[in-house]
């Protein structure tokens, strides 16, 4: 009964005059999801404790001095559960269920999600150091961007390729293509958000304010007025996309007010393929994925880092370009504290999004 009264005090809701508009939906989703996180935090934090499903500080993946302190020894992981439980929520409560962007982006964010869940839990309940082989997450990981292209492709949508700076498609229509730029989007930005989850509030932080950022450009996108006024491509069912992104914005907040220096939990892979898979896919659909590479500039750095550091390891016998890997193990290895580390790579990801933002009205 209780339900049946909720079902019908929300299709009320929905269906006043005012919240026809998508800034009105978005603010309540990202309130909605800030909430949520609030006063769901702590008993989950409380429930991994009682699971013991503490996250194990290894020498070879941080900073000594992360093996110092104790207070990162044993804190609960797989947090990301908080993350895709209150996006998950807020998107169904604010969003239009109609819109098949929206169930999209969802699919890719629960997918990803259940693909870090099982890579957790291998680690933390099957003592699996790596937890799954990174073949396996690669694999899964691949066809989850296939299917996204693919559906994309079948239902005859539109696969121009933007750059920024630019007002027209360098491509009209990659065809094909589409596969393959897809895969690396969503890949590439769900392992990259992944390597940034090493520090307190880092990576939830800098995923917030990429999701603010593309808060803004899929409302910039899916209003036809604003998209023809700024000379961009109209793409009418990324209007939804603003919702959802309201809700990574709100989900992001409220897991940072537990994640925070100290950290009380961890996202684990959990959250971080999911959220990165969702920034990735959202960035695809609202055709400005290049643009991803300037608001994302930290996720980009923290993966080139990787990449640059294992390839000269191999190719320079044994000789590294950072003191460790990734970039922000490095910073903390000059001798910067954890939390000036994560304050300074918040600023330089404001401020990329914000260029990001603006090279769309320069175009």
């Amino acid at each position: 009964m209780m339900y049946y009264l909720y079902l019908q005090l929300i299709d009320a809701v929905k269906s006043a005059n005012v919240l026809r508009y998508i800034s009105v939906r978005a603010g309540g989703a990202a309130v909605t999801a800030f909430v949520i996180s609030i006063l769901v935090g702590p008993h989950m934090i409380r429930w991994l404790y009682r699971l013991k499903i503490g996250q194990e500080i290894r020498r070879d993946e941080c900073p000594p001095l992360h093996l110092i302190h104790k207070n990162k020894q044993g804190t609960p992981t797989i947090g990301g559960l908080l993350i895709i439980t209150t996006v998950t929520l807020a998107t169904l409560v604010w969003a239009r269920l109609d819109n098949m962007y929206v169930w999209l982006t969802l699919s890719v964010f629960l997918a990803l999600g259940a693909l870090g869940f099982v890579d957790d839990y291998l680690k933390v309940r099957r003592k699996r150091a790596l937890g799954l082989n990174a073949r396996t997450k690669l694999i899964v990981q691949s066809m989850v961007a296939i299917a996204v292209a693919v559906l994309l492709l079948w239902t005859g949508e539109t696969t121009p390729l933007y750059v920024p700076l630019y007002k027209h498609a360098v491509i009209q229509n990659l065809g094909l293509w589409f596969i393959l730029l897809s895969i690396l989007v969503i890949v590439g930005s769900s392992n990259a958000v992944n390597l940034t989850d090493g520090l307190d509030g880092l990576a939830i932080g800098t995923v917030t304010i990429c999701a603010l950022a593309y808060t803004v450009l899929t409302y910039a996108v899916g209003h036809a007025v604003v998209a023809r006024y700024l000379f961009i491509l109209h793409v009418p069912h990324a209007a939804e996309l603003t919702v959802v992104c309201a809700a990574l914005v709100g989900a992001g907040l409220g897991f940072l007010w537990f994640n925070a220096h100290p950290a009380m939990v961890f996202m684990g892979d959990t959250g971080s393929l999911a959220l990165g898979g969702a920034i990735g896919v959202i960035a695809l659909l609202i055709r400005k994925e290049v643009l991803l590479l300037i608001i994302g500039a930290v996720f980009v750095l923290e993966a080139l880092s990787v990449m640059l550091q294992v390839g000269s390891f191999r190719l320079r016998n044994g000789k590294r370009i950072f003191r460790m890997a990734p970039l922000h193990h490095h910073f903390e290895m000059r001798g910067w504290p954890e939390t000036r580390v994560t304050i300074r790579f918040w600023i330089f990801a404001v401020i990329v999004a914000l260029i990001g933002i603006a090279s769309v009205k320069l175009q």
